[in-house]
């Protein structure tokens, strides 16, 4: 449906044929970030535990990564598991920021926090917003590069109607897939927890910060990218 915007743009903005057949590989594309091939990443993740995926679009914040930390408090989640932050660095949405400036901001926070469990490398991936079915394939990926465990956020890989601009997928569509093909993909879920900031006691799960009458602080993706872009602090 063109009412989906990355079919809009494959339709209307993409260039007017598409080649399709077998693929040989000659040798690895030359990029601005360094992409580990999936045998140079499995090498690099320790053996016999569990390696949970996180996958972003955007410079990480204070959110993102109180998410994939707790990740590693999960319930089905090995107590000396890591994680792998795993961002998608290709082209996506217009008003994203590029992948060689959000592989900068990847790379300082590395070095800031500096967490023996915590693990970066980098997708040459551009996302193209098709909900379940990319949460799907993002499983899939993962699974090829070691990760037994993937984060499904709240709407991933979500996006908007080009005509109505009201939510394409449902908030839970992604969720409610991968748990569905959990077991047949090999790779188990951890439902991403809905962490939120409070003036009170700065970063608590949303459960929390209702029972305990806190005031919440919001910052959208699209207002983090605009006061990025403007310097603001």
């Amino acid at each position: 449906s063109l009412e989906h915007p990355a079919v809009q743009m494959i339709a209307m903005e993409r260039g007017k044929y598409y080649i399709g057949g077998p693929i040989f590989g000659l040798e690895l594309p030359t990029r601005v970030f360094p992409c580990k091939t999936p045998s140079e990443l499995r090498a690099q993740l320790p053996a016999n535990t569990d390696v949970v995926a996180f996958q972003c679009r955007n410079p990480v914040h204070r959110a993102h990564y109180e998410l994939f930390t707790r990740a590693l408090d999960a319930e089905n989640v090995a107590q000396d598991g890591v994680v792998l932050v795993h961002p998608t660095c290709g082209p996506t949405q217009d008003d994203d920021i590029p992948g060689i400036v959000r592989y900068h901001t990847y790379e300082v926070l590395k070095e800031e926090v500096a967490n023996p469990r915590i693990n970066w490398a980098y997708l040459p991936y551009s996302m193209h917003m098709a909900g379940p079915r990319e949460a799907i394939q993002h499983m899939i990926i993962r699974k090829n590069y070691g990760c037994t465990h993937f984060i499904i956020g709240r709407d991933m890989a979500g996006s908007k109607s080009s005509l109505t601009k009201e939510d394409f997928y449902s908030a839970y569509e992604a969720q409610d897939m991968a748990k569905e093909h959990s077991a047949e993909l090999g790779v188990q879920t951890v439902p991403s927890l809905n962490v939120v900031y409070t003036e009170e006691k700065g970063y608590v799960t949303a459960d929390v910060a209702e029972k305990d009458g806190l005031k919440i602080k919001k910052l959208s993706g699209t207002k983090f990218r605009e006061m990025l872009r403007a310097g603001e602090d």
